[in-house]
This record gives structure tokens, sequence and C-alpha cells, in this order.
């Protein structure tokens, strides 16, 4: 599996319904976050946007066409439940013989089968691969894209709190899922973190709390506010990724960013997260939710991508959804 920050030939994203439990009452309200989204990644790669009919491709089309580069922007006809294309949509692998990517069709049960229905965002990984005629592997177990984060040189980040929690895959323990991993991502090191933040829904997605950023360095939030119930996990966190070593015996350079200022609506913390980021081709759609901690954020991953424009962009209502860019986009590489 590649890094997020090689070359895309496309990224995928699904688009949201009205009626859909992601947006309660609020989908006029996100729709600016989201065009902002779309035409941020048109720029500078191909946009493939997964859509349930006619009807719902002519009101995306009215909505990006004023601002979106619409050569770039393709449509197809693959119905969801809900817009997290990056825990049900294809996880893309290259492969060293023709055709040289591959698509892995992972389970996907909507995080421990919290919001049924979720059967036609299960089904995204093989109805994609079966219009480009790219080899599908079905691992046999549930994983969303979101619970693991990947250097391209054979590492792997993610959580225990996610992957071994039995409302994902009972019959398997560590061994038998590390095992998978290796198999079907071509990853040899798997380095654990231990628990997500406050509000995350997912049960600690690692795209919430610690990313690669480059194939030796770490991007992780830290909760300076010793009060904050995320203070004390994302410590012991820091601390895990202190103590891992690559491959090569090297310790991860660590960046730390702050968290954002706590968010709540109708008496629940949102996961709100500057760690959900985005890496596009030419830009990172970074999320911002209105506190002192986006400049530091646009300031990080400025330095870390200096040849990528870093967008800062409001996620305030989007975060009511309980994710962000990351996990709304999901990429897919030029084939090698």
């Amino acid at each position: 599996m590649p890094a997020e920050w090689e070359s895309h030939e496309a990224t995928w994203i699904s688009w949201p319904h009205r009626s859909g439990q992601s947006f309660p009452d609020s989908y006029d309200r996100v729709l600016p976050t989201l065009v902002s989204m779309a035409t941020a990644i048109a720029e500078s790669e191909i946009l493939r946007i997964n859509i349930s009919g006619i009807e719902q491709e002519r009101e995306v089309r009215g909505l990006l066409s004023n601002h979106a580069p619409m050569e770039r922007v393709e449509f197809f006809n693959i119905p969801t439940n809900e817009p997290w294309c990056r825990d049900h949509g294809p996880v893309f692998v290259t492969r060293s013989d023709a055709p040289s990517l591959a698509v892995n069709d992972f389970g996907y049960n909507a995080w421990g089968g919290k919001y049924p229905p979720f059967g036609e965002d299960d089904v995204v990984p093989t109805k994609i691969s079966s219009l480009f005629g790219y080899p599908l592997f079905q691992p046999g177990f549930i994983l969303e894209g979101g619970s693991i984060d990947c250097n391209g040189a054979g590492a792997l980040l993610t959580t225990e709190s996610c992957l071994l929690n039995p409302n994902r895959n009972p019959s398997l323990d560590r061994e038998s899922i590390e095992q998978g991993l290796r198999d079907y991502l071509g990853v040899e090191q798997i380095l654990w973190l231990g628990d997500g933040i406050e509000g995350d829904d997912t049960d600690g997605h690692v795209d919430d709390i610690t990313r690669f950023v480059s194939k030796s360095t770490v991007v992780t939030v830290v909760e300076p506010d010793s009060s904050d119930p995320n203070h004390d996990p994302l410590q012991a966190n820091l601390e895990r990724l202190r103590s891992m070593r690559l491959s090569d015996d090297s310790l991860l350079s660590i960046i730390e960013m702050p968290m954002p200022p706590r968010i709540e609506r109708e008496g629940l913390r949102l996961p709100a997260s500057h760690a959900n980021f985005y890496i596009a081709n030419a830009c990172i759609l970074l999320p911002t939710f209105g506190g002192d901690s986006d400049q530091v954020a646009v300031s990080i991953l400025s330095s870390l991508f200096p040849e990528r424009r870093v967008l800062p962009i409001d996620c305030r209502e989007l975060i009511w959804g309980l994710g962000a860019f990351h996990c709304l986009t999901q990429q897919q590489p030029i084939p090698v």
C-alpha cells in the first residue's frame, strides 16, 4: 500500500444523502465544506464521486459546476449508505505484475454494527474493481481505511482500541490480524497505539490521532490540558511512539500537534482533530475548528510539505457527522 503523499491518479468520495444518518438536519450547512473539498482535490487530480442515480448526479454537478474544474470530475452510479469513503471504499495496492493496481475489499460493518443499514457501503470496493477491471482481493475480515496509516515503506500504524475490538473480528487475535495486514497490504511492521479520542464513534481510528508524513516521521496530536479526557490517552500514545523503532532500528521522528478546542453539540463531544487531514497531489486539506490551534496546525504541515498548499477549511459543521476530510476520501495510486 503506497503512502498517501505518493502520486494519485484520483481521489474517491461518496456524496452524502440529505436523508442519511451522518448529517441530521444539517445537510445544507455542510455543503459549502464539501464543495471546497471537492474543488481543491479536482485542481490536481481526478475526483471520482459515488452517487446514487441520475438525480443525485444532477444535484452534485450543479453544486460543483461553478467551482471545480469539471473536466476532472467523474461520476459513478455506485449507491452508498453514508459518505465515509475512507472506511467503505477500496483500499488500493500496487503490484509488480500486470495489471499493476489491485483492490482490497475488506469487510465493512459500520464500525461494529453501530449504524445499519450498511449493505450498499460494504460492496463499494467490489463494484469499483469490476468497473475498472482491477484484480480483487477479499481478505475475509473487517477493516476500515481510517483505522490504518501506512508509510509506503513497510510500516503501518493502527490502534488496539479499534482493530482488537470484538465488534469487528471476534474470532481473530492480534497475531491473526497482523498477518492479514501483512498479506494484503504488503507491510512488515505493525505499530500499535492504544486508545483514540473522546467522541470518536469508530472506537479510535488512527487517522484522528497519528499520521505518517514521511517514511520515518509522524504527526501526533496532544492535549496539553491535563483535565481533558483526551490528555492521558494521547500522552500514552506519545510514549509508545517514542519507544517505537522502524525496520532499520531507527527511532521515529515525532511532531506534536495540538488538539483543537473542545466542540460539543446536543450534549455530545465531537471528535474534532487536525490529524484528520488529507494529502492530495497539490494540496493538503486541513480541518480547522475556529481556535488558536488552527494556525499552529497550518504552520506544522506547511513546514512538512513545502511543495503543497495547506488549505485550512472550517469543519465545525462537518464534524457533526463525526468525521472530516480524511474520513471522506480514499486515494487511488498511479499504477506503477
